[in-house]
């Protein structure tokens, strides 16, 4: 095994690792609702798909943005999204679809929970390894 020194822009093991978890928790959410009854499968699907359409881009922002000086801005504007997508989805995404509202936020909030924990994780790991170079 060679233990050479990686190459490469040290922010692409991040956007790795990222890419890696938001992939691991779809999967688990896909694997949860094919498991699921008709509504609550339909709840989640509708939680994960609004969940990853708002979640993804800003948290590779906050990823990318460890380190700088808009790093405090991407996480605000993160909470604040994920604050407004709950609203959002309880107030018309799920009047217009007709899915039924507690599997639907519920499910919503748990994989806001497991995103932001992903980011977390990410940052931290991102950060050690920042300060170790």
């Amino acid at each position: 095994m060679s233990s050479a020194p990686r190459t490469g822009p040290p922010r692409a093991a991040a956007g790795r690792r990222y890419l890696a978890g938001l992939a691991l928790i779809g999967g688990a959410a896909g694997v949860a609702g094919a498991l699921l009854p008709g509504p609550q499968a339909a709840g989640l699907r509708l939680a994960l798909l609004v969940a990853l359409a708002v979640q993804a881009p800003l948290g590779w922002w906050l990823v990318r943005s460890v380190g700088t000086p808009r790093f405090l801005a991407a996480w605000m504007a993160g909470m604040g999204a994920r604050l407004g997508l709950v609203g959002l989805t309880a107030f018309v995404l799920v009047p217009q679809t007709g899915r039924p509202a507690a599997p639907t936020l519920v499910s919503l909030v748990a994989l806001l929970f497991a995103f932001l924990a992903l980011e977390s994780i990410v940052v931290m790991l991102e950060h050690s390894q920042a300060e170790g170079r």
